[in-house]
C-alpha cells in the first residue's frame, strides 16, 4: 500500500465533530499531497468560521501519525461551495428532500412527548432529567423545545446564548450532558424577544425544528410541550403519528383533573398515552423523617386510574418525583439534578422512570433495521 493510500485510510476514519460522518464521505477533504515525510491536506469546512476547525486540525494530525512515513502534517481549511453544501445535505438526508425523519415508516426513533395540563408541575426539568438518565445509560438521546412561548430547556441544559451551527436551511442540534437539543430559543435575535406567533405558525414552526435538524440516529426524542392542550399538542400528533405521551402532574387533585385533559387531547388524536408522573411528591421532613406533603397527595394514582378507563388499557403512574431544592437548583444552574446529586431522592426516582422508558413496549422482531 502506497503512503498515499495509508493516508487516504486514516482519514476516513476522521468523523466531523458535529455531523458525525466521515470527512471523507462528506467531501471536506479536497486535496492531499505527500512529499518527503509533509503530508500536506487541504480541508473545506461547511461554513465560514466553524467553531470546528481546532478539534478538526487535532482529530486529523492524530489519525495520520501512527503511519511512519508521515514526519509532518500542514493543513490548511477552505469553504464549500454552495452546491458542495447542497450536496452535504443530500447525504445527511440519504439523498431525499428535506422531511421529518420521525415520521418516516422505517425510523425506529421513540418520540416521546412530556405534556401537562398546566404550568407550574414542572415539566420541562422531568424532561430534562429523564433524557439525561437515558443517555448516561447509553442511549442516543435528543431534547426539542416545543413550548414557544415558555421555552427554557436551554437554561435547564447549561446552553444559554449558545446558537447551532447552520449549513444553509439546515442546522445542527447543540449537544450538553451527551443529548442534543433545539429550542425556539436558540433563533431568536435577543433571549428576551417575545414569541408572538398565532396558530398556523405555531404548526410551521414546529415541523421546521423537527426536519430542518439534522439529529442523526437518536433512539429516543423528548419533546416539552407547551402546557394545555392547544395547537402544538394536536401538531405533535400530525407530524409524528407515531408519537407517544407522557402527562406531568403534581399530587394536587386540583391540578391532577386538569393534566388528564392532556392525555384526552393525546388519546382523541390517536397518541399512546404510555404514562404519568407525579412531580412535587412527598418528601422527609428534614429534621424528624416524616413524609411531607406539601402538595397535597393522590393526584398521581387519580390521574392515572381516569386515563386508564379513558383508553381502555393500563396507564401506569410511572413514579412519584418527591419534591427537591436540588431540582431547582440544578435547573437554575443548567446541570440536571441526576447529574449534580445523583443519590438524592428525585434523581433516584427519575433513574427509574428512565429505566422504564428505555425499555421498548413494542418488539422489533420481523422489522427492517438500518445499519449504523
Amino acid at each position: 500500500m502506497s503512503t498515499l493510500d495509508k493516508i487516504a485510510s486514516a482519514l476516513e476514519k476522521v468523523q466531523d465533530p458535529e455531523l458525525h460522518r466521515p470527512i471523507t464521505e462528506l467531501g471536506m477533504v479536497e486535496n492531499v499531497d505527500f512529499e518527503s515525510g509533509l503530508v500536506t491536506i487541504k480541508i473545506l469546512l461547511t461554513i465560514s468560521g466553524c467553531p470546528m476547525q481546532d478539534r478538526l486540525k487535532s482529530d486529523v494530525t492524530t489519525a495520520l501519525k501512527d503511519i511512519d512515513e508521515v514526519k509532518e502534517v500542514l493543513l490548511s481549511f477552505g469553504v464549500m461551495s454552495e452546491g458542495q453544501r447542497d450536496n452535504v445535505k443530500k447525504i445527511l438526508r440519504n439523498g431525499r428532500e428535506k422531511f421529518i425523519p420521525f415520521a418516516q415508516p422505517e425510523n425506529r426513533t421513540r418520540v416521546i412527548g412530556i405534556a401537562s395540563g398546566k404550568g407550574g408541575v414542572g415539566k420541562s426539568s422531568l424532561t430534562v432529567n429523564l433524557a439525561v438518565a437515558a443517555a448516561k445509560k447509553g442511549l442516543r438521546v435528543g431534547i426539542l423545545d416545543a413550548d414557544v412561548y415558555g421555552h427554557s430547556i436551554p437554561r435547564l441544559m447549561g446552553l444559554m446564548g449558545q446558537r447551532p451551527t447552520a449549513i444553509d436551511q439546515m442546522f445542527i442540534p447543540l449537544e450538553a450532558f451527551g443529548v442534543k437539543t433545539v429550542s425556539m430559543e436558540m433563533f431568536k435575535p435577543e433571549r428576551s424577544d417575545p414569541v408572538a406567533y398565532r396558530g398556523p405558525l405555531l404548526h410551521r414552526v414546529l415541523e421546521q425544528l423537527l426536519s430542518d435538524a439534522y439529529w442523526g440516529d437518536l433512539d429516543l426524542l423528548f419533546i416539552d410541550l407547551p402546557p394545555g392542550t392547544g395547537d402544538l399538542a394536536i401538531s405533535l400528533g400530525q407530524l409524528i403519528p407515531g408519537s407517544e405521551i407522557i402527562v406531568v402532574t403534581t399530587p394536587q387533585v386540583a391540578a391532577a383533573e386538569v393534566a388528564e385533559r392532556a392525555g384526552r387531547i393525546a388519546h382523541q388524536i390517536k397518541q399512546h398515552v404510555i404514562g404519568v408522573i407525579e412531580n412535587m411528591s412527598d418528601f422527609p421532613c428534614p429534621k424528624c423523617g416524616e413524609p411531607i406533603s406539601l402538595f397535597g397527595t393522590g393526584g398521581g394514582e387519580a390521574t392515572a386510574e381516569r386515563l386508564s378507563l379513558l383508553v381502555g388499557a393500563d396507564v401506569p403512574l410511572l413514579g412519584k418525583v418527591p419534591f427537591n431544592t436540588d431540582l431547582r437548583t440544578g435547573g437554575d444552574d443548567g446541570t440536571p439534578v441526576v447529574l449534580s446529586e445523583p443519590e438524592s431522592p428525585a434523581s433516584i426516582a427519575i433513574s427509574k422512570i428512565s429505566e422504564q422508558l428505555i425499555v421498548r413496549g413494542k418488539s422489533l422482531i420481523g422489522v427492517p433495521l438500518g445499519f449504523a
